[in-house]
């Protein structure tokens, strides 16, 4: 490692094998580990300026103005120039193995508009033609009239091979002709009754499938193989290793959409020590059954323990997306004219049955990751939560809900009367075309005023975490934490409800310390004395510069327990 110029670098060229205990001592003689220097700290809730940081086996060793004393002959001396050194982030909601087999598939996610989109796809079946499948994904609902593309664009630059590109959010899928057909999808195929066709006037389907109504064509898809999901967890961990994420939790583990389950790789990584980073799965509660189901996510969690990985979570969807209307709301949408309609969003899970098995999941010992988006689906979580904290009284198993993209203002004190975690994914809260488009025409102004509420959430005393759901949108924390100070993503933008803003020391706090222990990773998420050394080192210091120039700020090294898994190696 090099300290000169203010650059880091760590070997990765091969992979990093973890063996728990094994980790060298490289600074016995005479001194600590590594020693970073010339910088200020963000530990996890405070920011603390001009502080040393001393590493010694793993774990914080010291902390100080001056550690100079600590230095010996092999200590590795850690220049952070002026920059900032804060925990490694820890997202709270992502999926890496989707993310990291959309970038080895045809990933849309960089491309905008139609055009850009045919010819994405166009070159992917070009450079692959012996895959059966045309798959992958990421393509922007509000590049469609409608936010629904059609087969007949598709058709064209796929050929005679069916196609399955999922939306940025995952909510939906674009297909072609040929997959309809395979399917036997028609104008008399019947909406299935957690998820919408997108039909023409006389019924037939247009290519666009959302919800429940994906599987008609997913489980047509040829299944992933596992050599395919180890290659793409690999991938994704690099990935945010680069970004500074140092642990996460896989918001789905099991079978979902044209997904199958990454346990498997999971499993073969940390065996192997391939496992960089510390990770806990949620498994995917199959919402058409009930709990006949919970003995088995029982079996599947027992089997499962490692030192990096294990499954104690399930991840519990309530609702779909306001996008497609399919969010859970107290009251109706509105029509593009403003008119109440008759829908008011989907209960995936019957909010009566949600609490008999959140109650039952509690005293199994399961942690519940619930995904909720409408203030209906958001207060039909809390309530399921009150029953498993009356029934089986406070078990500290972290429960919490993900998005919160409508929040009820009845409903922001009982995160904390009922100790749920707020799961952030901040980079939604700006105006964007989705969200000016698609959701505030239909949500109406008083509950377009009640969305991502994180300022209040904060001011009531709920515990905040964070998280990207990557592949839904980018997996840099930076970019999220610029938002959630900003509540916009640039200069051109208005500012979403500024009250709702965070200041930087709790976004920060929230996407580290707080994901953390939301994770149940108690030894990390903090830079104190006695916790593990996961660490991300910042070329710049955000609290020392203006706030609209967050997300200019890049990530130079990662450490996990110490040992550095991404470095910038351009200034070796």
């Amino acid at each position: 490692m090099s300290a000169a110029h203010g650059a880091i670098w760590c070997g990765i060229s091969r992979p990093v094998r973890w063996g728990g205990a094994s980790n060298k001592h490289r600074g016995e003689v005479g001194g600590v580990d590594t020693l970073f220097v010339n910088g200020s700290v963000f530990d996890g809730s405070q920011y603390r300026r001009s502080l040393a940081v001393a590493v010694r086996s793993g774990r914080i060793a010291a902390i100080g103005t001056d550690l100079t004393e600590l230095r010996g002959s092999r200590t590795e001396v850690v220049d952070l120039a002026g920059g900032l050194l804060l925990p490694g982030f820890v997202d709270a909601h992502v999926h890496p193995v989707q993310g990291g087999l959309e970038r080895a598939r045809c990933d849309l996610a960089p491309a905008s508009g139609l055009p850009a989109y045919q010819e994405t796809i166009a070159r992917y079946a070009a450079t692959h033609p012996d895959v059966p499948w045309i798959l992958g994904g990421g393509w922007h609902q509000p590049d469609f009239p409608g936010a629904a593309p059609a087969a007949a664009d598709l058709d064209p630059v796929t050929g005679d091979r069916p196609a399955f590109l999922v939306n940025a959010d995952h909510h939906g899928a674009w297909v072609n002709s040929r997959a309809l057909a395979l399917a036997g999808i028609d104008a008399r195929t019947p909406d299935p009754a957690d998820g919408r066709i997108e039909r023409g006037p006389d019924g037939s389907p247009t290519g666009t499938l959302h919800e429940g109504a994906m599987d008609l064509v997913g489980r047509l898809v040829p299944p992933t193989t596992h050599v395919e999901m180890v290659a793409a967890l690999l991938d994704a961990q690099a990935y945010l290793h680069s970004l500074g994420v140092t642990g996460w939790q896989d918001a789905i583990l099991g079978t979902y959409a044209n997904i199958d389950d990454a346990t498997p790789a999971y499993v073969e990584l940390a065996r192997e020590g391939r496992l960089t980073a510390r990770v806990v799965g949620a498994l995917w509660w199959q919402r058409e059954r009930g709990a006949e189901q919970i003995p088995e996510l029982v079996e599947r969690r027992d089997a499962v323990k490692f030192p990096r990985f294990r499954a104690d979570s399930v991840k519990v969807m309530q609702d779909g997306v306001a996008e497609n209307f399919s969010a859970g709301m107290l009251e109706p949408y509105f029509d593009g004219c403003g008119c109440r309609t008759a829908n008011a969003g989907l209960s995936f899970v019957d909010p009566v049955e949600l609490g008999h098995h959140v109650s039952r999941l509690d005293a199994e010992g399961f942690q519940v990751h619930l995904h909720a988006i409408g203030d209906r689906a958001v207060r039909e979580g809390l309530d399921a939560f009150e029953t498993a904290l009356t029934e089986n009284g406070d078990s500290d198993l972290r429960h919490h809900i993900a998005h919160l993209q409508v929040i009820h203002p009845d409903d922001i004190g009982r995160f904390a009367q009922l100790r749920v975690t707020a799961n952030l994914q901040a980079l939604w809260a700006m105006y964007d075309p989705q969200m000016v488009d698609l959701t505030i025409p239909f949500l109406g102004p008083e509950r377009t005023g009640w969305q991502y509420p994180f300022g209040d959430l904060a001011r009531s005393g709920a515990r905040l975490a964070a998280g990207s759901d990557w592949p839904v949108s980018s997996p840099d924390p930076l970019a999220a934490v610029h938002v959630a100070v900003n509540r916009r993503q640039d200069q051109d933008m208005d500012v979403f409800l500024p009250e709702q803003a965070l200041d930087l020391a709790t976004a920060l706090a929230a996407y580290t310390s707080g994901s953390a222990w939301l994770n149940h990773a108690d030894d990390t998420g903090r830079i104190e004395v006695g916790a593990f050394a996961d660490l991300a080192v910042l070329d710049r210091d955000p609290f020392a510069g203006p706030h609209d120039e967050i997300a200019e700020a890049r990530v130079r090294a990662t450490y996990v327990e110490g040992e550095c898994v991404f470095g910038d190696q351009s200034s070796r």
